[in-house]
């Protein structure tokens, strides 16, 4: 028996060890001394991820508002301003509002000073211990705490406490268990494949850069230290037998030529290495279905298509609201901590939803797996050139600056609608019979104009299709 805490966090990553942190900071006059908080790690050794290396502007003001913004110091760490969007040779400038900036940097260098602050934070005692299992009364099954085992022994501990945070990520061991009937199945649609640059160049410095690539999935690359440059490339499920060959055939060619001898380098000299993106909805924790005495946090709970990099950015949001309203409750209080969780659902609720599925509604739109999918990719481009709003609006979503839900559902149908104009008035391109590597622009004629009517109404029914399900997935709880 290791003794008993205020509360236990399982996962000592992003969320988990920013909530520790803050806990350590919470005084009320309901308890006459600190919490005492144990975090729990299956391994403290430096992770090492390909996703989760983006903060976006709104995750780093949660730091700010945790007290953790040094955690951006001493890591290499690179500004971002904003993103740029490449099609075909043309590049769109996609600046984050107001002097806002992001951060990119290793995810593992970032998790670690994360840690190193929950180690100093008061009351925090971080443990190396793989957790087993739950422990649970054997008459109301509520959870009283874990049962872990530290590295080189083969005996379990026990750690009690009165209140159990299950954070320990996208493959949760304990999802199951503390969800029970409310769990939603994870689903996955694809998957990013990465490697790292060397010494790249991109486009837009200190931008992000996002490569659409007729026929396949977007591919993502931004500077991640001094040297190193991410590339992210989005392959439907299932991946490629041969995924090199698919890069190098289907996906180099219609990047920017500068980027193509750095790819090729580093596609000969590390592995290819593969993260399902999966998408889980949140649903409502505290209420009859959920195991009493446990909650979860980050991707244990929701998860969203990482293409927009917002799954810190929503992490680091929910341990501001969670930390806040833990600070005046009973723990051991059930139908207290009930209302605390309703509350905290709710009040995540915009800025998570609107991350969620703009997520899901980009990588459809970007990936354009289809006619009408690649006339709403043409217009969002074409969207994006007109500037003023048409830039602001949709990169304030992106960037957690303006979490709403109704917003992001005018963007995305006036992008629909603006496609369909750009496809009755835009010039296209048709073949040029004196020379075929030049194709001739030509605007639709007249006569045209029935067809293009009837394909206009299918593009607005796929925009539907598009924006529907992960809408209707945040909705349905509202």
């Amino acid at each position: 028996m290791s003794g008993q805490y205020d509360v236990l966090i399982v996962g000592a990553g992003i969320a988990g060890s920013a909530l520790a942190h803050a806990l350590s900071t919470i005084t009320s006059q309901s308890r006459a001394s600190p919490l005492r908080v144990a975090l729990l790690e299956r391994s403290l050794a430096e992770p090492d991820r390909i996703v989760g290396e983006l903060l976006q502007p709104a995750g780093v003001a949660a730091l700010q508002k945790l007290g953790l913004e040094s955690c951006l110091e001493g890591i290499d760490a690179i500004p971002e301003h904003g993103y740029c969007v490449v099609q075909s040779g043309q590049i769109v400038h996609i600046p984050y509002p107001d002097g806002r900036q992001g951060r990119s940097f290793h995810h593992g260098r970032f998790v670690m000073a994360l840690r190193e602050h929950a180690k100093r934070a008061p009351g925090v005692d971080v443990v190396e211990a793989t957790v087993n299992e739950l422990i649970e009364c054997q008459h109301t099954k509520r959870v009283l705490g874990v049962r872990a085992t530290r590295p080189n022994s083969t005996g379990r501990e026990s750690f009690l406490a009165d209140l159990v945070i299950i954070a320990d990520g996208c493959f949760s061991n304990f999802r199951n268990a503390v969800l029970g009937k409310a769990l939603r199945d994870s689903s996955t649609r694809s998957h990013f494949c990465g490697v790292i640059l060397k010494d790249t160049q991109l486009p837009m410095p200190q931008h992000g850069t996002v490569g659409l690539v007729q026929g396949h999935g977007p591919v993502l690359l931004y500077q991640i230290s001094e040297h190193d440059t991410r590339m992210l490339v989005a392959v439907k499920h299932p991946v490629p037998h041969d995924l090199k060959g698919h890069i190098l055939r289907d996906v180099v060619p219609q990047l920017p030529a500068s980027l193509h001898v750095a790819i090729h380098e580093a596609l000969d000299r590390d592995r290819i290495r593969r993260m399902p993106n999966s998408f889980l909805p949140a649903v409502e924790q505290g209420g009859k279905y959920t195991k009493q005495g446990a909650i979860l946090l980050g991707d244990a709970w929701n998860m969203r298509h990482p293409l927009t990099g917002g799954g810190m950015t929503v992490a680091l949001h929910d341990v501001v609201i969670l930390s806040k309203l833990l600070a005046n409750v009973d723990f051991r209080n059930w139908d207290q901590m009930s209302n605390l969780l309703s509350n905290w659902y709710w009040s995540r609720k915009p800025l998570a939803s609107t991350i969620n599925i703009l997520s899901f509604a980009l990588y459809d739109l970007f990936g354009a797996d289809g006619e009408h999918l690649a006339v709403l990719q043409k217009g969002c481009f074409k969207y994006f050139e007109c500037g003023g709003e048409c830039v602001r609006g949709p990169v304030s979503l992106l960037a957690g600056i303006s979490p709403s839900p109704s917003l992001l559902a005018y963007h995305f149908f006036a992008v629909a609608f603006y496609s369909i104009w750009v496809m009755f008035f835009h010039p296209r391109p048709v073949v040029n019979e004196s020379d075929s590597d030049k194709p001739l622009m030509v605007s639709p004629q007249l006569w045209e104009y029935p067809g293009l009517a009837v394909r206009g109404v299918k593009v607005l029914w796929t925009a539907f299709v598009v924006f529907g399900p992960p809408l209707w997935s945040e909705i349905r709880w509202w």
